[in-house]
């Protein structure tokens, strides 16, 4: 774990979904496994490079609704950037159970939402800014984004 939450964001939606299943492997989760493994060898040089930045934090957020019949949650993912180089990341199984794409895309938005303001919080105490530094948070769900706006969505247009 302390690998994806600390230098590896590119692996961390497989851990998090491998986790799931450490006290029930079956021969498919040991594949997993040893797949992911082959390609942590094979991308050993890779690293997080950091621009010149502007002082923008940009976020990216996604939800998938129950992947598969073993499962009763959703999974909710986000990664922030600042200089083109990710500075939080986090892939975990939602906590409640939702009834529909929208409830479990707004669930991530909302998680993500909270890093945003701890993160703009925590650049905000450091020196190199004078102000308040702008986030912006890339989301890709038009549903979650109306009720987010508080817009009335019925699903047509």
């Amino acid at each position: 774990m302390f690998i994806i939450n600390y230098t590896r964001p590119d692996i961390a939606y497989a851990v998090s979904r491998l986790s799931r299943y450490t006290h029930n492997l079956n021969k498919e989760h040991w594949n997993a496994l040893h797949r992911l493994l082959r390609y942590l060898k094979g991308t050993v040089d890779l690293c997080l490079h950091f621009n010149k930045f502007p002082a923008v934090i940009e976020g990216f957020c996604d939800a998938n609704w129950v992947t598969d019949n073993n499962e009763v949650s959703s999974t909710s993912s986000y990664v922030f950037t600042l200089g083109r180089g990710a500075i939080s990341w986090k892939s975990l199984q939602q906590t409640c159970i939702v009834r529909s794409t929208m409830e479990s895309e707004f669930l991530a938005l909302e998680l993500a939402g909270q890093e945003a303001e701890w993160l703009r919080n925590l650049v905000g105490d450091m020196p190199l800014w004078g102000s308040s530094v702008p986030i912006s948070l890339h989301y890709d769900s038009q549903a979650a984004i109306g009720i987010a706006k508080n817009y009335a969505y019925n699903g047509k247009r």
